[in-house]
């Protein structure tokens, strides 16, 4: 449920010189996890102190820099966003809530959600779906997902529609990328998923750099 084809979207408007070219947990958090993907982008996740349990913070990271740096809660609600494109944040209550709890009970998780961003609201419409099946990759073992989601601004205007195939982890109670296209084009496909889990003391943690596919980017990241 993490919108992939409007995050490759805005991937490709943002310049260099519009993100940050280090990163590093803030003061006061703990680094957890790195994740490098295919596409050229990767992921590192870090935990506060002074935040709710369970509360974890996602940056997605590109050639460029950081892209964007994301909070979502124990059940992969997104609470806040900041991106080169826009802060959001999460209207509270939803009118749906995202649960990974009810993935993980009922093999589903429909969600309706609004989000304020700097041009106004946008509504969230969708489901994730268990399908059965796991994969394992770097020895971390995912269970694969189908979604369906749309996304409309406050005017009623459809402004996305996809569909794909991701991956959640209950271990990390994270979802990963994995395959997405648009619903009015389904043969263009793009594919994010992880490649390399890394751990804190191991080469690479923590690192600011993509590593997968970037010489692909120009070719597989057009809007």
């Amino acid at each position: 449920m993490m919108k992939p084809w409007m995050i490759l979207t805005a991937l490709v408007a943002a310049t260099p010189a519009a993100a940050q070219q280090s990163f590093a947990a803030p003061e006061g958090c703990e680094a957890v996890l790195t994740v490098q993907n295919k596409g050229c982008v990767m992921i590192n996740v870090w935990q506060c102190d002074a935040d709710d349990p369970g509360d974890q913070w996602i940056a997605l990271l590109t050639q460029a820099g950081v892209f964007s740096v994301q909070k979502v809660d124990s059940e992969f609600q997104w609470i806040e966003a900041y991106k080169v494109t826009g802060n959001q944040r999460l209207i509270t209550p939803a009118e749906d809530s995202a649960s990974l709890t009810e993935l993980f009970e009922t093999q589903i998780d429909t969600w309706d959600f609004t989000l304020e961003t700097e041009d106004g609201t946008e509504r969230n419409v969708g489901y994730d779906l268990l399908t059965g099946e796991t994969t394992e990759i770097d020895g971390e073992v995912l269970l694969n997902t189908e979604f369906q989601g749309r996304t409309i601004d406050q005017d009623g205007n459809e402004i996305d529609a996809s569909n794909g195939r991701q991956f959640v982890s209950e271990k990390h109670r994270l979802f990963f990328f994995g395959e997405s296209w648009p619903q009015e084009d389904p043969d263009q496909i793009v594919d994010m998923s992880p490649v390399e889990f890394i751990y804190p003391g191991e080469p690479g943690f923590f690192s600011d750099t993509p590593k997968y596919e970037c010489n692909e980017i120009d070719a597989g990241f057009r809007p």
